[in-house]
């Protein structure tokens, strides 16, 4: 097949840079001294034998994490940095991730190698015929496997084209065969890329063995973990790949075909044996050492590389004899890998010549490539020292590798933990929603993000599918609740006609009304609100009355939210929000409204500034707490206190800058849950029933929460919430934190919850 002609037909040109990608990053659990560790894998992370996205490889500290199949670069990286903050985060918090692929010091004794301990013993004895086959020290190597698929586009556009293959799924499969003689044939230029092993640790090698320190890759020679020299398969097609697979196994060279290790494995089923009939689906590239500067071990231009390299090499002539070809690339490889890292390699020129060649392929092709991508390549070729094993053996020159791996590993650790309410890589979304893919992926549940800006996920466990907005919108809740709840004036009469105390009000359709309405509400605390928001939006609140002016600006500013308006009696006490999940109160908070504390010196808009600066303080609910603003609802609670954003409040005192106490307008969230009667949240669980909710948070104004809520007053419901924001129980200003997000997930998924 002359795939150099296809791939120069113009059609293809939309789709050549189109592709499936997945990362499998192997790591060593370490102390903060760079110390291997002794502990357990994290209970917190669920079963790591069925573990979408957290395993454990050979042994018990050494974890795997794997992404699931990202149609972008960009989606990649957000799942890897998602999963290593999960990783991070579920492990003791004493506990890191080593960033070399050879492992840190080993026991002088291999038996103290601990193998993992796993659930099925089929498992735990095939590492253990590992382990004695080729010793437990090689098998602690970590790296990254790089699985990559062309897009369906691209090879149905490919397969159009051409009259050879009748059959889409042999074509497909030769295209991988031919990528797969290649990339074995030049493997030698990726291990001098991104070959990163250049030492080893204490007790890495056996005393019988001698290796001539540094190298450029210890892994990817015949050092690292490497089948028996007797074990050989043809790539000449996939017939004589399996029947020489199946020979192996039955001279008992290996012990089943997974043993098998190539820097290049097919995939295609869930054996082997599969791709006999499914045929080669898409490749795993295994010999990629883990990137030490790289905080997921890869970086996003080592893959934007490898996906042009592979396309290259689909249009890269090849050797006559398939067999010939790809031996003398291992050939090559075993060279490189055992250069010292800072000398020229031996193939300079070929890979100058080889990079051009790509170079040319990419011009022609008018690929849109990053601009210094294929430029920082080349340097590496010309200079070794720019090269991964060359900047880490330089950098280990000044102290030792130990001394440079454990600071790498410390600043990655510091990393994961500067924003623990954050899921690194989906930090665009609201904060409830990070804390539940968190929590999700932690507890094995796969998740799949159907749209970031609307909050819409789809969460999977063991085939149980369920679909969840906004954190906490799901199937368990009719269509007609979150329309009833958001209705402010239906909310009310249900509650009201199911015997629960509600403030007496009217409604307004337009502005004009309701000014000549004023006199109805002018000489009492009242509130003014759109029929229909949502995180306080549009809402002035006045306590004791207030004027024609300021009525009607608040009228202004609750029009401009909705059609229709809401003025309504003030209920005096202190507001509490009651969190309900199927028929059981997990949180209470109590929402203090936007405010700051004079210093006798600032003025208002000084310490609010200040205030602001608080790290869980943001926008848009990104972050714990949010920012207060300084717009005309502020302005308007300030001038009822006598205050205006230039004046500056005594020592110590409180000045409030919004009547209303909701956390999206700047305000401080504090845990009650304890505080409050048995007989309180059973009137919530009730009032929720009422409006045919299971997840709900509703909103009480309670005078004095020692008052039995039998009694007359005691008590007033002003809104229920069909998206109430969890992240203000889980990360509280202060007070405990109620990780509502496991309950939602436990009401979802009770099977990912069994003991």
């Amino acid at each position: 097949m002359n795939f150099k002609i296809l791939l120069s037909k113009k059609e293809l040109q939309p789709y050549l840079l189109k592709a499936r990608y997945g990362v499998e990053r192997e790591g060593q659990r370490v102390t903060l001294d760079g110390d291997l560790v002794k502990t357990k894998h994290p209970t917190s992370l669920g079963n790591r034998q069925f573990h979408p996205y957290i395993q454990t490889d050979f042994a018990e500290t050494q974890l795997e994490l794997i992404t699931p199949v990202a149609e972008s670069i960009p989606e990649l990286f957000a799942f890897l940095s998602g999963i290593h903050d999960v990783a991070y985060r579920s492990m003791n918090p004493a506990e890191m991730i080593w960033p070399l692929s050879m492992p840190p010091a080993l026991p002088e004794k291999e038996g103290e190698i601990p193998i993992a301990d796993l659930e099925r013993f089929s498992d735990v004895l095939y590492r253990r015929y590992l382990a004695k086959t080729y010793g437990r020290r090689k098998q602690m190597v970590s790296g990254i496997h790089f699985n990559f698929e062309f897009s369906d586009e691209l090879l149905q556009k490919m397969f159009a084209l051409q009259n050879e293959y009748t059959d889409y799924t042999d074509f497909k499969t030769e295209v991988y065969l031919k990528v797969t003689r290649n990339y074995l044939h030049y493997s030698w230029l990726v291990t001098y890329l991104f070959g990163a092993t250049p030492t080893s640790e204490a007790n890495y090698f056996e005393r019988a063995e001698q290796l001539n320190e540094p190298v450029r890759s210890i892994r990817n020679s015949s050092y690292g973990y490497k089948n028996n020299d007797d074990v050989q398969v043809s790539y000449e097609n996939l017939a004589c790949y399996l029947a020489d697979l199946e020979r192996m196994v039955v001279e008992g060279k290996l012990s089943e075909e997974k043993e098998f290790y190539s820097s290049v494995r097919f995939r295609g089923g869930k054996k082997m044996a599969d791709l006999a009939t499914a045929g080669i689906r898409y490749i795993e590239l295994r010999n990629i050492d883990l990137n030490p500067f790289g905080y997921w071990g890869i970086s996003e231009e080592q893959v934007e590389f490898l996906h042009l390299f592979l396309l290259f090499l689909l249009w890269q002539d090849e050797g006559v004899d398939a067999d010939e070809w790809v031996t003398e690339g291992e050939s090559k490889n075993e060279k490189v890998a055992l250069e010292h890292p800072l000398n020229v390699m031996t193939y300079q020129a070929e890979a100058i010549a080889l990079l051009e060649g790509l170079a040319n392929f990419v011009e022609e092709r008018e690929l849109d490539i990053s601009p210094n991508l294929l430029a920082s390549i080349f340097q590496m070729v010309e200079d070794p020292s720019t090269t991964l094993a060359g900047k880490l053996y330089k950098a280990s020159q000044e102290t030792s590798q130990k001394a440079v791996a454990t600071t790498i590993a410390n600043e990655n650790y510091k990393r994961a933990w500067r924003h623990p309410y954050q899921l690194a890589g989906f930090t665009q979304m609201e904060l409830s929603t990070q804390i539940l893919m968190f929590d999700a992926i932690q507890k094995g549940i796969a998740v799949e993000v159907l749209d970031d800006t609307d909050q819409f996920l789809k969460l999977t466990f063991d085939g149980h599918s369920e679909y969840v907005k906004n954190g906490n919108m799901t199937s368990k809740d009719s269509y007609i609740v979150p329309l009833l709840m958001e209705n402010k004036i239906v909310t009310k009469k249900v509650l009201d006609k199911a015997g629960f105390r509600v403030p007496k009000g009217s409604e307004f359709s337009n502005i004009k009304s309701a000014i000549h309405a004023y006199s109805e509400f002018a000489n009492h605390g009242f509130v003014v609100k759109p029929k229909s928001t949502n995180y306080g939006l549009g809402i002035s609140i006045f306590k004791e009355g207030a004027s024609l002016e300021d009525y009607t600006a608040a009228l202004e500013v609750a029009f401009s939210e909705d059609t229709e308006v809401l003025v309504e009696e003030f209920l005096p006490g202190t507001e509490y929000r009651f969190f309900v999940i199927d028929g059981e109160v997990k949180g209470i908070l109590l929402r203090v409204p936007a405010n700051v504390k004079g210093d006798g010196i600032r003025t208002i808009e000084a310490l609010v500034a200040e205030k602001n600066e608080d790290p869980l303080r943001g926008e848009h609910h990104r972050t714990p707490l949010e920012k207060i603003q300084l717009g005309e609802l502020e302005k308007i609670a300030l001038k009822s206190q006598g205050y205006k954003i230039t004046d500056v409040p005594a020592k110590d005192e409180v000045v409030y800058l919004r009547e209303n106490s909701n956390i999206s307008s700047g305000g401080d969230s504090i845990d009650m849950t304890d505080a409050f009667s048995d007989a309180y949240k059973e009137v919530a669980v009730k009032a929720v029933a009422a409006l045919g909710a299971v997840v709900c948070g509703i909103d009480f104004i309670v005078p004095d929460y020692n008052v039995d809520p039998s009694e007359a007053g005691a008590y007033g419901i002003i809104e229920g919430n069909f998206n109430p924001a969890m992240m203000i129980h889980i990360y509280p200003y202060s007070g405990k934190s109620r990780r509502l997000t496991m309950d939602v997930l436990e009401l979802l998924f009770p099977e990912a919850f069994a003991k």
